[in-house]
């Protein structure tokens, strides 16, 4: 297989694996292909030393140490990691039951559970948490996003979203927030199918936009497969030129890397290279393909080229605002954080 990119800059991708281990066709197309990171699943995750030996395989594909290990380590019903060898984590929307009640609780157990995530991760190598969702809850939409939000709020959800941010990144692990520029009045899945919103755009800014708008500083953020009718009829954000410099750069504010949702969601269309080039043409600056298919991953590998400067650009202002891990006291941590969800 020939090279796909230019050798010395990671192409503008992002791949999951197919298992638990990496197999020789899987690390000769990563070496060939050259992709800027990789993405777990449950499907990847046993126990914590075979996590650690995939994660250091997939880095050592591509010959690069700092090449970002990302996971969906939500908690709640969204959690690769799962008991027996991880903790049951709650939904986001328990901090925001909490913090509608009581704000200072709320925020010292959501720092608390937040940096337990990050210790669980870091532990196993992975450096990158596609987390918080900025989504607003809406009772009547599909329960996709449902108690994966702190809650229906624009406020709270910001505030709440704030505490994940900084304590990720105090943290030593990478912050995704999600799904710029909102999910939450889809009414279909868009793994399934193409939600489609008809929210007028003052209505989409006095709300929906606003939690983003106020993390406009976040290092890292993933796009909406949703079609907004006031924004663009025709196309989901993620592949909207006009949805992504109008309103995630310019309305919203958010100058960090634009990552698009997975290119394999059925919200989309054409073939798997022709979503690649349309999301990365709108102003995507990576490429997200998550299932590990072979056959999808190399029509994503052609279609796709090298990061660009203002991507590399972002990457490295991201970095700059990372901590160091340092070791915790789960248990410690873990009794703190049972008082505070104890108190009624």
């Amino acid at each position: 297989m020939s090279d796909m990119t230019d050798p010395k800059t990671p192409s503008a991708a992002i791949y999951g694996c197919a298992g638990l281990s990496l197999g020789a066709e899987e690390e000769a197309f990563f070496r060939a292909a050259n992709p800027f990171g990789f993405i777990l699943f449950a499907r990847n995750c046993e126990n914590p030393g075979q996590l650690r030996d995939l994660v250091a395989a997939l880095r050592a594909s591509v010959g690069r140490d700092d090449a970002p290990v990302l996971i969906d380590q939500e908690g709640g019903r969204v959690a690769r990691l799962k008991p027996p060898h991880w903790r049951a984590a709650p939904p986001a929307s328990y901090f925001g039951r909490m913090a509608s009640h009581d704000r200072a609780r709320a925020h010292e157990a959501l720092r608390i559970n937040t940096t337990m995530i990050a210790a669980e991760l870091t532990d196993l190598g992975i450096d990158v948490d596609c987390v918080p969702l900025l989504d607003l809850q809406f009772l009547w939409a599909h329960d996709v996003i449902g108690d994966r939000s702190f809650g229906g709020d624009p406020e709270l959800v910001a505030d709440l979203g704030r505490v994940v941010c900084e304590t990720m990144l105090e943290c030593g692990v990478m912050p995704i927030v999600k799904h710029i520029p909102g999910h939450g009045r889809a009414r279909v899945d868009s793994h399934k199918e193409l939600p489609v919103v008809d929210t007028g755009a003052a209505e989409l800014a006095a709300t929906d936009f606003k939690p983003f708008q106020a993390l406009a500083d976040a290092p890292w953020a993933m796009t909406a497969h949703v079609v907004y009718t006031a924004l663009d009829a025709d196309r989901p954000a993620t592949t909207s030129q006009g949805v992504i410099s109008g309103v995630i750069r310019g309305q919203i504010g958010f100058d960090g890397l634009l990552l698009s949702d997975d290119l394999s969601m059925e919200a989309l269309r054409g073939s798997l290279g022709e979503r690649a080039q349309a999301s990365l043409g709108a102003g995507c600056d990576v490429a997200l393909h998550c299932n590990g298919k072979p056959e999808e991953m190399e029509q994503v590998a052609a279609a796709v080229g090298p990061l660009t400067a203002e991507a590399q650009r972002r990457i490295a202002a991201g970095r700059a605002r990372l901590g160091r891990p340092e070791a915790v006291d789960q248990a410690a941590l873990q009794r703190r954080l049972d008082g505070l969800m104890n108190i009624a």
